[in-house]
């Protein structure tokens, strides 16, 4: 029920699914439902880092965020996600993975932005996500990965 995903002021496009029963809806209306609620999930996320930056001058704050999983949304007569991992088109498997550092964090870690930026296209994945705010949080433990650590690259000079 992609239309429950959203207020009535994210309703930009037009017209969308408003049926958990994806059999009374058009493949449109049910992309429209989608990403109406992407659009509102974008809006989240902006107001979390907007939240953040304003507490900068105090403290130095992060924002991840990256889904559980994608969806399908009729490639191949599929639709929502749940196929087993080795049969699931990538629409279910490839997921955002969304990053904001606020300039204290970035400086205090020596976190090279540049570096992180040139590594944007490069895949992740759940695994990384761990390992990557042990690293992020400079959490010294013997289970942390510099592996898998996505800001191991990326620190000026400093070992994670």
């Amino acid at each position: 029920a992609y239309y429950l995903r959203y207020p009535e002021e994210f309703r930009k496009f037009m017209p969308d699914c408003r049926s958990a029963d994806f059999d009374t809806c058009t493949p449109e209306t049910i992309t429209n439902a989608y990403d109406n609620g992407l659009l509102y999930t974008d809006h989240i996320l902006a107001e979390v880092i907007d939240t953040l930056s304003a507490h900068g001058d105090r403290l130095d704050t992060a924002m991840i965020y990256m889904s559980d999983h994608g969806e399908s949304l009729g490639e191949n007569g599929l639709y929502l996600h749940g196929a087993p991992y080795m049969f699931a088109p990538t629409q279910q498997t490839h997921v955002p993975f969304v990053l904001w550092i606020s300039p204290g964090l970035q400086q205090s870690t020596r976190i090279e932005k540049p570096c992180l930026a040139a590594k944007a296209d490069v895949p992740h994945s759940h695994d990384n996500l761990f390992h990557s705010v042990l690293g992020l949080m400079q959490v010294k433990t013997q289970v942390h990965d510099p592996a898998l650590n996505i800001f191991a690259a990326c620190r000026d000079g400093v070992s994670s």
